[in-house]
């Protein structure tokens, strides 16, 4: 299946389990990896025959960070929803949510989460 691709997408929001996270926020780097059909598009170079990444930007953007949660695998499953309901081309998403500065001790680049869901 072909792929419509959003990597390092950043957003500030106050999701997490700690009180630190909800109160100060952090920043969230999302990546999207969109699975649709994009043979129509590759031939006929219109618009209308692919999925506007723009858009998919914004619906990611809209509930990260208008919304909160405690966890970020909540998150990554509302994101996933709000694709599947906004763009019926889309086949199949992959979201991965990271934080590079979650409150816990050690020394990482990042934690996260990535989920993986097809249309029902």
């Amino acid at each position: 299946m072909d792929k419509i691709i959003l990597k390092g997408c950043r957003f500030y929001a106050y999701h997490g389990a700690f009180s630190e996270e909800q109160t100060l926020g952090q920043i969230f780097v999302v990546d999207a990896e969109l699975a649709v059909d994009l043979k129509a598009a590759s031939e006929t170079d219109n618009l209308e025959d692919t999925v506007h990444y723009g858009q998919v930007f914004e619906t990611i953007k809209k509930r990260v960070e208008g919304s909160r949660y405690v966890l970020i695998e909540k998150l990554a499953g509302v994101v996933c929803q709000d694709i599947f309901e906004h763009f019926p081309a889309i086949l199949a998403v992959t979201i991965r949510i990271t934080k590079e500065n979650p409150p816990i001790a050690g020394h990482y680049d990042a934690v996260g989460v990535e989920i993986k869901r097809e249309r029902p």
